[in-house]
């Protein structure tokens, strides 16, 4: 009778090793008897005594940039989220269920933490994953991939050139830091070289790096845990300096070159035309550009100044314009001045023919010295030279003083126009010069 238990110890195990047991994870869930109906798991937080907190360890991995869309301020990562928390109401024994260490549920059957993003702007439409993942010790986790679109407050006083800071921040909406509080799973540089080395897009932002910080707010009397994530990304300049910036800069270059244009008309009609060019620029720069923003943008400067500049020497061009037809009408009139004292010589001439003609000469002559020669026999020497005084008073008294008057006018606007037009070349010059070494260097300063 003594080896009668040895025997069925012995039979016990070689029916084991001839029909081993059968298990599979539906005998796990019978065992703790997880159904979609059992409210004990799906509407309590899970835990056996209620003053405990639930820790809620919680991760991002940031997997790239869909777009960061400026005028509204809207940034769409790609993230990886991982949650995870024990419920104590779990557990088995690997052993007794042929050594399964984990299962598989529905969302549906179990309590999960309800945490939220503060900056979403819109609900994902995208599919989710429906599952929990369970382990024996009763650790459950939560992972899912987003596309998460949300706000961000962007600076743009530095466009092209800047470097954006968005926020992502969880907590929950009901449980405060008693009944739940949450941990960040990874510190910054974890999440910052995680981040570096999964990143699958960028677009036209450089990844940065990821800050982890874990903060408390009050709300009616009660503190909530949340987890804040600062994502810093820098915008890579080339494609908007090349499309934007150089082209303003080159017509900046054409306006400088147009004051060696000879034909002032047509400088004014090509200035006309570089100052058309700048104005579609700028509304192009007003599509990218928020409409509010709480300092202003560089490049709205750069743009604005040259813009000035540009019609400041347009303005330059057509004083210096009117200075010239100054001088033309100047010349108009000394011409017509002119022509009114030749007018009187001829009707002087014509008197002295006449009186010539009187004294005994039949055929008068232009020549004031022949009629002397032809009229000596009637004509005394004394009245021949007095004709000649008269005639030498009267060019003195009229035709010298117009004539140095209408030429020292000539030389005073046209030198006026000449002075103004170097002196403006050379300020705009250097101006134009020390602006764009400050704005290039505003824009490089960090």
């Amino acid at each position: 009778m003594s080896y009668f238990p040895i025997c069925v110890i012995c039979l016990l195990f070689l029916v084991d090793l001839v029909f081993p047991k059968v298990c599979s994870k539906q005998d796990v869930l019978e065992y703790l008897n997880l159904t979609r109906n059992n409210e004990k798991f799906t509407t309590c937080r899970p835990a056996l005594d209620w003053t405990h907190p639930t820790i809620v360890y919680f991760d991002i991995y940031f997997y790239g940039i869909l777009s960061m869309i400026e005028k509204s301020q809207i940034f769409v990562p790609i993230l990886w989220m991982s949650v995870s928390w024990n419920n104590e109401r779990i557990s088995w024994d690997p052993k007794d269920f042929c050594g399964i260490k984990s299962v598989i549920l529905p969302k549906e059957m179990l309590w999960k933490p309800d945490l939220y993003i503060n900056e979403i702007a819109e609900r994902e439409d995208g599919p989710l994953n429906p599952y929990l993942y369970i382990s024996h010790d009763g650790n459950v986790k939560m992972e899912d991939d987003h596309k998460i679109v949300s706000t961000c407050t962007m600076n743009v006083h530095k466009f092209p050139f800047d470097t954006q800071k968005c926020h992502i921040t969880v907590s929950s909406i009901n449980y405060s830091d008693k009944e739940i509080k949450l941990i960040p799973a990874s510190n910054s540089s974890k999440a910052t070289q995680v981040a570096r080395e999964s990143i699958l897009t960028k677009g036209e932002w450089e990844f940065l790096n990821i800050s982890v910080l874990l903060q408390n707010e009050s709300y009616e009397g009660q503190t909530y845990d949340r987890i804040k994530y600062t994502i810093s990304v820098r915008r890579m300049p080339l494609m908007h300096f090349i499309n934007f910036q150089l082209p303003i800069l080159f017509f900046l270059i054409l306006d400088l070159a147009s004051f060696f244009i000879p034909d002032r008309g047509e400088k004014l009609c090509f200035k006309v035309t570089v100052l058309l060019g700048i104005s579609v620029l700028l509304l192009i720069l007003n599509d990218i550009l928020p409409s509010k923003s709480h300092r202003c943008p560089l490049i709205a400067v750069y743009v604005i100044v040259i813009f000035s500049f540009m019609l400041l020497s347009l303005l330059e061009t057509i004083l210096v314009i009117y200075l010239i037809n100054m001088n033309t009408e100047q010349d108009a009139k000394g011409i017509q001045k002119s022509e009114e004292h030749n007018s009187d010589t001829d009707n002087r001439k014509t008197d002295i023919n006449n009186r010539i003609s009187d004294s005994g000469v039949e055929a008068p002559l232009e020549s004031l010295m022949l009629k002397e020669i032809y009229s000596k026999e009637s004509m005394n020497d004394v009245q021949l030279l007095q004709l000649i005084l008269e005639e030498l008073q009267t060019i003195k008294l009229t035709l010298v003083p117009n004539t140095l008057k209408a030429k020292t006018a000539q030389i005073y606007w046209l030198g006026m126009a000449k002075c103004i037009n170097r002196v403006f070349f050379a300020v705009y010059l250097i101006s134009v010069s020390l602006f764009l070494v400050f704005i290039f260097r505003e824009w490089k300063v960090e």
